[in-house]
């Protein structure tokens, strides 16, 4: 291969800078309560997320069993969704009522269904292509029309967006934007200067235009100080730095990681908690 294809950054060089400014993300969303937690941990954190939607469509994309690829996500994704859904059924929160709300494999899952649908339909196997495309789309709106109509339907419905069945637009952690800026960034995903354009494009538009115009409380301040979500369109420039290979790296390390990180911190949250508290 040309030596020149290999400069830039490997498939397993972006994830772990995402796991990195995941780390540093979550340091502040966990132990923010302490006041001692510089803003930046999370300003750069807003990486993390976009690298790892990234990494997923590339992912999904060029593996040799898809099946194996959303089952490892899927089932990873419905246990840390139930253990959200006890945090929240049996008050396992933190003294100050936070518990860890990170559903972003459920976010992934969702994605990569739509995905296949499009991959389906691009070999003209429209009908299972089209139900695989629509149905995760309008389930949350089939789900509000049901818990509506249906008196005590809204126990089960939760149960399941909590476990085999999850909702984009109930996640607070990715959820439907994730889900179509994966889409789009998926179709451009053979002209990857589009790709990041397109990702930086939508970033921007969601997160710093459509405020803007629609919040006139909403200043350029705010932008920098609270309300900084758009700091993520920058991850349009590693993306760009990607250089298509897998690289050397140990893939499992990223499936376990994200939900051990997760409880492990929570855990030192609450300790810390008590420690400052009591």
């Amino acid at each position: 291969m040309d030596q020149s294809m290999k400069k830039g950054l490997t498939g397993f060089q972006l994830k772990y800078m995402a796991m990195f400014l995941m780390v540093l993300d979550h340091i502040h969303y966990f132990m923010g309560f302490t006041g001692k937690i510089p803003e930046w941990f999370s300003m750069l954190g807003r990486l993390s997320a976009p690298l790892f939607l990234f990494c997923v469509i590339e992912g999904f994309t060029h593996t040799r069993n898809r099946r194996k690829y959303f089952l490892q996500i899927y089932a990873i994704a419905i246990v840390m969704s139930f253990l959200q859904y006890l945090f929240i059924v049996l008050k396992l929160n933190r003294p100050d009522g936070f518990y860890p709300q990170n559903q972003m494999l459920a976010t992934f899952t969702i994605l990569l269904v739509i995905l296949q649908g499009f991959d389906w339909c691009a070999k003209k196997k429209w009908g299972r292509g089209l139900a695989a495309i629509i149905l995760p789309i309008i389930l949350p709106f089939v789900a509000v029309i049901i818990a509506s109509l249906v008196p005590g339907s809204l126990f089960i419905i939760n149960l399941l967006h909590f476990t085999v069945l999850p909702l984009h637009s109930w996640i607070v952690d990715g959820g439907t934007f994730f889900v179509l800026q994966g889409i789009l960034m998926y179709l451009f995903r053979k002209r990857r200067k589009w790709q990041a354009l397109v990702f930086f494009l939508s970033t921007i538009l969601l997160y710093v235009v459509y405020p803007m115009a629609a919040f006139p409380e909403v200043t350029v301040k705010m932008l920098f100080t609270v309300a900084y979500e758009w700091m993520g369109a920058f991850a349009a420039i590693p993306m760009l730095l990607y250089n298509g290979e897998r690289g050397k790296g140990n893939k499992k390390l990223f499936y376990w990681f994200y939900p051990a990180h997760v409880y492990i911190l929570y855990g030192l949250s609450i300790g810390l908690y008590f420690m400052l508290n009591h």
